[in-house]
């Protein structure tokens, strides 16, 4: 006998002496040739997709071959976002035996009736993981979530995928989530900011260790978009404008997640699925309006650089350097790519995906739409419900059935197969039974290959101490933080104020931001407040940096934080119903601008909710909502002590109204308040370069092409200093 049997907590490992260690809920195992096999599927005989001797290839297409048509539309879903626990109100809601989970009173690592639904009735076993409360509870739900599924026919595991998780700070922009337990690091520009290359690859590495313990299996990134359009909200989550740079970094971030080191073919217990986004490249958005809204549906390329977007994709994460080749998932973005193919979103556009990236490029990776596109529009322009760009005649069994013919193979935000399988009944009636199912059979086999890729087949359960042990310790929270700080950069330094001398006694000036509009479009009410925490501060003075005081004119030096200016995403309803255009600028500026230099005619548009085409807000004001971030640092300068300003820096800002009134600035992109006071007081040093040029003024904004890079004058200083890509004081 070479395979020993151990029962653990909830499950039962076995350890096949020459083969891959096995564990299951359920004592159902097969021997053959002196080894064990898991019966996933109850015949009490091994069928060629239990068999882990065969090639992942060969068990994805037995297994495929052996669904229904409805177990198949489960698989080419990925769930919407799941909040564990989950709250019995909001846009994610969910409930445990029919109560909230508060009156539940059940772990929070249940799973709720919703999910149970899902995983059973539909078939589903991609889910998305949005909020956890911690690493032990994601690493036990994750267990809760393989044993149910190891219950319901063939056993096929589930696959747990996570937005961005690691950053300092939820973001303000998609579902980036604040880490819990696990290692922090700076935002995607910010990666570039501290150098990029192998300090990217090592993030990622670290990353799917971390995402492995917590259960996660599937990366919704790295978001490789070149950053050309300085607006765009989703900026700070790409490398930045330069081609070479993304398609470095694009190659760094997959290698990272994907390879597990000894594995001939790279894939193995420590692999984590990189989804490439956003094909063909999301940055050039017209006027930096962002595709998460109808307001914002149009990319358009007036500097005729379309492939040079693509490179990124073909030339980085098509072509890695390490054993898995090629990033094994990629989602199209919502955008409509003027020019290109059909005036629909990416999804839609045959052209696009089945001639371009499926025919002449060749990927043969698993297509995953990006999230709710082919749910039926709301009402509204200003609407957080409504992507299906320009396809609102068809219902959305059509729509599916479109998206499947072009080569994608699954739907993001996805918990119910009805209109899946409609969309196979229609397409049956369309183009035939043998080609419906052909089609079918071919995503399922995409779907079930990474799967067995991450060798859940065989191992899915999670030692729930270990995770807990693994996620966030002091080697990788230490190379988190140093990263942070090189990604930090030091603008400004008049007459080297910084480093500050420890004792000091600092004022720091509380926030206001007015009221604007969240990433859902929901309404932020204005709120003020102070940038750090009562414990923050009593931490920091006890760690002797210095003490804070109440009363401006107690300080010896004001330090006043601040974020690069907000934006209300460039569109209002109450515009439109005042003017009868909605649209108005997204200003890089903290004072009220006036849109002088703007197109006159947008390049794209069209909606059925509005007349015309022209999206232009030429001559239009936005106000910016953190205005007053602005007056803190003019305020400080009047009391004639040394001013430091921090600026959390979302895209690139016009500094020009604020560089000459402080004495030092520094630019950070996700920064923990104990880095940067190791870094105001000199124990660490700000080593960032910037990762694209700070603008001049806003008519070089209003001038550039959303497809270029850098094609706006940038900002030099009252020291002399120009504020353009790669600059930095720091050593």
């Amino acid at each position: 006998m070479s395979f020993e049997k151990m029962k653990q907590e909830g499950w039962i490992r076995v350890k096949n002496q020459g083969g891959p260690d096995l564990t299951m809920a359920e004592d159902r195992f097969i021997e053959e040739d002196g080894f064990l096999f898991k019966d996933l599927a109850g015949t009490g005989k091994l069928l060629p997709y239990e068999d882990w001797r065969l090639s992942d290839e060969e068990r994805a297409s037995d297994l495929a071959s052996r669904l229904s048509v409805e177990e198949i539309a489960g698989l080419m879903q990925y769930s919407r976002h799941q909040m564990v626990p989950a709250p019995d109100k909001g846009p994610f809601p969910g409930h445990y035996n029919g109560e909230s989970f508060e009156k539940a009173g059940v772990d929070a690592s249940e799973l709720t009736d919703e999910q149970k639904r899902f995983l059973k009735e539909d078939h589903l076993r991609h889910i998305l993981l949005a909020g956890v409360l911690d690493v032990r509870t994601s690493a036990s739900w994750s267990n809760r979530m393989q044993k149910q599924a190891e219950k319901e026919n063939w056993g096929i595991p589930v696959n747990i995928s996570s937005d961005p998780r690691h950053g300092v700070k939820a973001g303000g922009a998609e579902y980036t989530s604040k880490a819990g337990g696990i290692s922090t690091w700076p935002s995607g520009i910010g990666m570039t900011a501290a150098g990029g290359g192998e300090i990217v690859r090592k993030f990622a590495e670290i990353a799917s260790k971390e995402y492995r313990a917590m259960g996660i299996t599937t990366a919704l990134w790295p978001q490789i978009d070149r950053g050309t359009e300085p607006r765009w909200s989703r900026l700070e989550d790409t490398p930045g404008p330069d081609r070479e740079t993304c398609t470095e970094e694009a190659k760094a971030y997959c290698d990272g997640l994907q390879t597990t080191e000894g594995s001939p073919d790279g894939w193995g217990k420590d692999s984590v699925i990189a989804m490439a986004k956003h094909f063909p490249g999301g940055g050039p958005v017209e006027s930096g309006r962002d595709a998460h809204y109808p307001f914002g549906a149009y990319a358009v390329y007036p500097g005729d650089a379309f492939m040079e977007h693509v490179r990124v994709f073909t030339e980085g994460a098509f072509s890695l350097d390490g054993p898995t080749r090629k990033a094994a998932a990629l989602m199209p973005y919502y955008t409509v790519s003027s020019g290109f193919g059909e005036n629909v979103g990416n999804s839609y556009n045959t052209w696009l995906i089945r001639d371009f990236l499926r025919g002449e490029i060749g990927y043969d990776g698993v297509i995953c739409t990006d999230w709710g596109i082919t749910a039926d529009p709301g009402p509204e322009m200003d609407s957080f419900d409504s992507r299906c760009f320009n396809m609102e005649s068809l219902s959305e069994p059509e729509r599916q059935l479109k998206i499947i013919m072009n080569g994608v193979d699954m739907f993001g935000g996805s918990d119910s197969s009805a209109t899946i399988v409609e969309a196979y009944r229609i397409g049956a009636e369309r183009y035939g039974e043998k080609t419906m199912r052909k089609r079918f059979e071919e995503s399922a086999s995409r779907l079930l290959l990474n799967i067995f890729r991450l060798g859940l087949f065989e191992d899915p359960y999670l030692d729930v101490d270990r995770s807990v042990k693994l996620c966030g310790n002091p080697e990788f929270t230490a190379l988190g933080r140093d990263t942070q700080a090189a990604s930090t950069i030091l603008l400004k330094n008049k007459a080297d104020i910084l480093p500050l001398k420890r004792g000091i006694r600092i004022y720091v000036p509380d926030r206001t931001i007015r009221e604007k509009k969240g990433f859902m479009r929901n309404t932020e009410k204005e709120k003020h407040f102070s940038p750090f925490s009562e414990a923050e501060i009593l931490r920091l003075e006890e760690q002797g940096f210095c003490s804070f005081v109440r009363r401006p004119e107690e300080a010896d030096v004001f330090l006043v934080m601040l974020e690069s200016p907000l934006n209300d995403g460039g569109y209002k309803k109450e515009e439109r119903e005042k003017t009868g255009n909605g649209y108005l600028p997204i200003s890089l500026q903290y004072r009220p601008y006036t849109a002088e230099h703007a197109r006159a005619v947008s390049l794209a548009g069209g909606d059925f909710r509005e007349e015309g085409k022209n999206r232009s807000y030429l001559g239009k004001t936005s106000i910016c909502p953190n205005e007053s971030d602005l007056e803190n640092v003019l305020d400080a300068e009047k009391s004639g002590k040394p001013v430091i300003a921090v600026i959390r820096m979302h895209n690139p800002a016009v500094l020009s109204e604020l560089e000459p009134h402080a004495d030092a600035i520094l630019c950070e992109f996700g920064i923990e308040t104990g880095v940067l006071f190791e870094i105001l007081f000199g124990e660490r040093r700000a080593g960032g370069r910037l990762p694209y040029h700070l603008p001049k003024n806003m008519q070089g904004i209003e001038e550039s092409l959303e497809d270029l890079a850098d094609d706006y004058e940038p900002y030099r200083d009252t020291e002399g200093n120009c504020y353009e890509r790669g600059f930095g004081l720091g050593e």
